[in-house]
């Protein structure tokens, strides 16, 4: 089982099976809410899926035309989760807030379309311009 949650506590979360997905997305929106060259996720059925404590959004149309949603505490800022539309049946971890990072296992490079020059991330991992499927 997966744990994580915010630098100050207030929210928690837990996965009780393995992600669907997992990686590392260079799109400008994961910059932009990172403050680094890309995000590192893993995405989980809702249903495997349960997360505490006060969660503030914010919604934004994604370079795929599809609605993203950060969710993120309202006390330290921490952005943990991520979604779709309303009612998407997935959820989107960020792999830094896990208590213990070593769970996190990428899986493909997403989005390198837009990847920095200066952002290298190491290992051989399948590497995809823009979103998968």
């Amino acid at each position: 089982m997966m744990k994580g949650g915010c630098l100050c506590g207030s929210v928690r979360y837990e996965a009780s099976a393995a992600p669907l997905h997992s990686g590392f997305c260079h799109c400008r929106d994961c910059q932009r809410a990172t403050g680094t060259g890309h995000s590192c996720y893993m995405i989980f059925e809702a249903r495997d899926f349960s997360h505490s404590g006060e969660l503030h959004s914010f919604a934004v149309v994604a370079e795929s035309g599809a609605p993203s949603v950060r969710h993120f505490c309202p006390t330290c800022g921490s952005t943990v989760l991520a979604s779709g539309a309303p009612g998407e049946a997935r959820w989107t971890v960020f792999a830094g807030t896990l208590d213990d990072p070593s769970e996190f296992v990428p899986e493909a490079a997403i989005m390198t379309r837009s990847r920095q020059r200066w952002d290298h991330v190491q290992g051989e991992l399948p590497e995809f311009s823009c979103m998968p499927g």
